[in-house]
């Protein structure tokens, strides 16, 4: 880790980083893939039933350069990388996606859109936050549109999002993990009664890996 430099921090050549993990993509249209994550620390979209709070407060993790967070990708035989939070569109993401791009890595990219998305990825994925909704020039880029299901309001908030997307953005509906029994046959119905929507599960939490 090196000295932080407000500048830095800001140009996106230093990164908050809360955890850095070589595992399986477990979610979205991507799962089951090898995949190297990179979640940054910081997020105030406020998520209630958020699995990882532990990466809101971005002074509670370590910065580091993006040349140092690549390189520790690099060791890994994988060359898909994930760019998750916390809400990694807070930062200047171009230096580092430039040198991922480099070292040879397909990137994909998991956002509320509630900033603007900057880099150069391969795969979109926005995850639409009803605590603070997406902003239009982040939800349009979406490539994949993954909404999670909490309570029944939130498939009329699903339908709200599928509008603001292209007409070639996959669309995924996804069971809050904590009332997966309770929600997953309501989610099962809709799916069967809509069929532009998939169905996602988080299979990480099931096979037991990051």
């Amino acid at each position: 880790m090196q000295s932080v430099s407000p500048i830095n921090l800001a140009e996106g050549l230093m990164l908050p980083v809360m955890e850095s993990f070589y595992t399986i993509q477990g979610e979205g249209i991507q799962s089951g893939r090898a995949a190297y994550f990179i979640r940054l620390g910081g997020c105030d979209v406020g998520c209630v039933w958020c699995d990882v709070k532990a990466s809101w407060d971005v002074n509670a993790h370590e910065v580091f350069s993006v040349e140092e967070i690549v390189q520790q990708a690099t060791v890994n035989a994988g060359r898909f990388v994930v760019i998750t939070g916390g809400e990694p569109a807070m930062y200047n993401l171009v230096p580092i996606t430039r040198l991922l791009k480099d070292a040879g890595f397909e990137i994909a990219i998991e956002t509320s859109g509630a900033y603007p998305i900057s880099g150069e990825f391969d795969w979109i994925c926005v995850s639409p936050k009803k605590f603070k909704a997406p902003i239009p020039e982040a939800i349009i880029k979406a490539q994949e549109l993954k909404v999670v299901i909490f309570n029944t309001s939130d498939f009329k908030w699903a339908e709200e999002q599928a509008l603001k997307v292209d007409d070639q953005c996959e669309l995924l509906l996804q069971p809050e993990f904590s009332k997966f029994d309770l929600i997953m046959p309501l989610i099962i119905d809709y799916v069967k009664q809509n069929p532009k929507w998939r169905i996602s599960l988080q299979t990480h939490k099931i096979i037991n890996v990051p």
